[in-house]
């Protein structure tokens, strides 16, 4: 792993990375696609099978996936938002009442139910509690319940759930995406500061991440959040770019740094890789680093994600293509 390029003064140009900021434009319109399983095919095509009935290609899909936590946990809950997956997980637990992924499937379904207000949240809970009993291991159950903390618990119910995940997992990137915007959520009657325990838990996360972690662009996801909370409660523009959030100091300091370690960054592979590259281009564009913004969207292709396009009450997909478009145009 390359260590990140030192500092540069404001304006440098960043000549040797010209290639990546210069990338080769699309014919517009290009398309773009709103799916939680973002680039990931083999996801896609166990959802469309779950979607009628064909759990054992979940199964397939699951064995595939292994001990890579930042993968699982992607693709359980994904397969958990699709229609009827809390019924076929109990049909592949009669076939396989032993099976640790048809309880963690389950878990990640009943949350789902109850985040959406179809479901009871106690049946959730002991869901969870069930396939965490089943896979001690595995991080994904109490990312299910982090989920449902999220909603319907308190925050000694989020933080242990957190805890469970990170003994686990310490650096599970969806965890940490939850936690920062819990944390974002507090103080919401109160205008933004720089010192909110929102930015000091990602810039902490992001420090004691290894190298190549995602987490480093943690700082940026915090600067989002806190401004999804701040528009809804009056105390910013809902328009982004009237709103001069990515304009502070700290704000740019933490941009840049996160655009220059994506700069250096060689593991482009990372399941959630895409939301990460999305919070990134939302803000360079909004902060006004359009060539920044250009390479980003060029490497996010058409997979655009709700958060943080849909932020303030926008059509995500509206949101994506007016940036991605006005960024290329400006080139």
């Amino acid at each position: 792993m390359t260590p990140p390029p030192p500092p540069r003064g404001p304006g440098h140009p960043r000549s040797e990375n010209a290639a990546v900021l210069s990338p080769a434009r699309p014919a517009l319109p290009a398309p773009v696609v709103l799916s939680p399983a973002l680039d990931d095919v083999q996801l896609t095509i166990a959802t469309e099978a779950l979607a009628h009935g064909r759990w054992t290609r979940v199964r397939t899909l699951l064995a595939e996936t292994g001990e890579d936590w930042d993968l699982r946990g992607h693709r359980l809950t994904v397969l958990a938002r699709c229609p009827g997956s809390a019924a076929w997980a109990r049909d592949w637990q009669l076939a396989d009442p032993e099976s640790g992924d048809a309880a963690t499937l389950l878990a990640c379904a009943t949350v789902q139910l109850a985040v959406r207000g179809t479901g009871s949240a106690e049946a959730a809970a002991r869901e969870c509690r069930t396939a965490a009993r089943m896979v001690p291991a595995d991080p994904t159950p109490w990312l299910a319940e982090l989920l449902l903390a999220r909603r319907t618990g308190t925050a000694d119910h989020r933080a242990h759930a957190f805890a469970e995940i990170r003994a686990r997992h310490p650096d599970h990137h969806h965890a940490h995406h939850l936690m920062t915007a819990c944390l974002a959520e507090r103080q919401r009657g109160t205008p933004d500061d720089p010192r909110h325990e929102v930015y000091d838990f990602a810039a902490r996360s992001a420090e004691r991440a290894p190298a190549d972690s995602p987490l480093a662009v943690l700082p940026v996801i915090a600067h989002a959040e806190r401004y999804r909370v701040l528009a809804a409660a009056g105390l910013a523009p809902t328009d982004p770019a009237a709103s001069g959030h990515w304009s502070t100091p700290r704000a740019r300091q933490d941009l840049k740094a996160a655009f220059d370690w994506w700069l250096e960054w060689e593991g482009e592979g990372h399941p959630r890789g895409k939301v990460d590259l999305n919070f990134l281009a939302h803000a360079t564009f909004h902060e006004g680093s359009l060539a920044e913004a250009a390479a980003l969207f060029h490497r996010i292709g058409p997979y655009a994600t709700p958060a943080p396009w849909s932020y303030t009450g926008h059509d995500a997909g509206t949101a994506f293509r007016a940036a991605r478009d006005a960024v290329f145009r400006s080139g």
